[in-house]
């Protein structure tokens, strides 16, 4: 469990913002890669002092006293990496935010979002998803098969970027001019860390029985192998699907493609590791590479400008791979049932579209909620001169790549020894 929570922190811290400053444009990708940095911060300190206790504390009701534990009172240590495991989730769901919104959202906004959208969306909706055990509507509907949280992460963040997107309208420019990643490398480099990290994720996410040492040790050989293969197997699948789908519509099989087919088809298993076997594994790897790769164009057609697809891979991948589990579960799998295409009738379908809903409409209305209040008071957006400026230099004072004086990073008016004065509008341009 200490190497999982490892490698889960690691998806975000590189990994993630790796993945997205390498898709963002050069004058913005060093804030693309804060937002996702000051996520861990906030989001861990936040965490152990108040999100375990609401999300684990509790009795299986709806909400926990957020000080029944406060600062993990009464947690005993020997508990301490159960809660760091968490924690690392936390973190990630909150940063995969910040791809839709890149190049235009205020730095001071995303800081004071990213406490508010953990403690009023997150917390509640991973205690539904992982913790809650009570017979009530929401635990009911919520508690819909989920093994490492294709609700409470992939359809939660998705649904905020996608509020969060409306709210803030288009960038300057979009879609008409080009606005490509800048540094596919990084990019690249950043999916195959997320692939990586995807196996704490998902592999460290298994639930003991708790009736026998033997028992558990028989369960992990057996859960952690089908976790392991069904992560691997769907992944590559899913890039497989992606460029089908690119070839098709546009002629290449690109990079960015196989890229995003890696997430899509990660986001796609992750509820699903535990429950289906390897042909299912390999069906919603495909499925998913193949629907998010379409599903990313449709940001063209209904005129919103999602910046780095979170919508499109995450919100659409996390329905995708949650919805066929009522189709492609078996009895033998972690949720011990079957489902449609291996005779479970309609109930387990049924039981999975009903969870989508419910993350769905409860996120999209906590997020509104936040997003309001942020923007008709400290403002979500930069000024149109700063984005056009570049929200590097407006927001921190730098730029990623200083061509022109060669000392790198300096913006402003010193660079970043201090001993030369660098432009800020040759900062800019650079």
């Amino acid at each position: 469990m200490l190497i999982a929570t490892a490698l889960v922190l690691m998806m975000t811290v590189p990994a993630l913002a790796l993945f997205y400053g390498g898709m963002s444009r050069s004058k913005s990708v060093l804030n693309m890669m804060m937002m996702s940095y000051v996520a861990a911060a906030i989001v861990g300190i936040l965490y152990v002092a108040v999100g375990w206790s609401m999300g684990w504390a509790g009795d299986g009701t709806f909400f926990a006293n957020p000080f029944d534990m406060f600062w993990l009172k009464d947690v005993p240590t020997d508990a301490y990496i159960g809660v760091m495991f968490q924690m690392t989730f936390a973190i990630i769901t909150v940063a995969l935010i910040s791809g839709a919104v890149a190049d235009r959202m205020k730095f001071s906004a995303w800081v004071l979002f990213v406490p508010l959208w953990a403690l009023l969306c997150y917390f509640p909706m991973a205690h539904m998803v992982f913790s809650c055990t009570d017979d009530s509507l929401i635990c009911g509907r919520i508690g819909a098969q989920d093994y490492a949280g294709g609700t409470a992460v992939h359809i939660n963040a998705g649904v905020a970027a996608l509020v969060l997107v409306l709210l803030l309208g288009k960038r300057i420019g979009w879609p008409k001019d080009q606005m490509r990643p800048h540094n596919l490398t990084l990019t690249m480099l950043g999916a195959g860390l997320l692939w990586f990290g995807w196996y704490g994720f998902n592999v460290g996410s298994i639930v003991f029985g708790g009736e026998s040492p033997e028992a558990d040790m028989a369960q992990f050989f057996s859960e952690t192998g089908r976790t392991f293969a069904n992560t691997t197997l769907a992944t590559m699948a899913a890039i497989l699907g992606w460029l089908l789908i690119e070839r098709l519509l546009h002629g290449k099989a690109t990079s960015l493609g196989a890229a995003s087919g890696i997430v899509a088809g990660l986001v796609a298993i992750t509820p699903a590791a535990g429950a289906v076997d390897i042909e299912g594994a390999v069906a919603i790897g495909l499925i998913s590479g193949a629907v998010c790769a379409w599903a990313v164009s449709l940001k063209y057609k209904l005129g919103y400008d999602d910046s780095l697809d979170v919508v499109g891979v995450h919100l659409v991948g996390g329905i995708v791979g949650t919805v066929l589990i009522g189709l492609f579960s078996t009895a033998d799998g972690a949720g011990g049932v079957d489902g449609l295409f291996y005779g479970g009738g309609l109930g387990s379908l049924g039981d999975q579209v009903l969870g989508v809903l419910v993350a769905i409409v409860f996120s999209g209305i906590i997020t509104a909620v936040i997003a309001l209040a942020i923007k008709y008071t400290l403002g979500l957006r930069i000024s149109e001169e700063d984005e056009v400026e570049g929200i590097d230099l407006a927001a921190h004072g730098e730029t990623a790549y200083d061509l022109h004086t060669g000392m790198g990073g300096g913006g402003g008016k010193t660079g970043v020894l201090g001993t030369q004065t660098v432009p800020a509008s040759e900062g800019a341009r650079a």
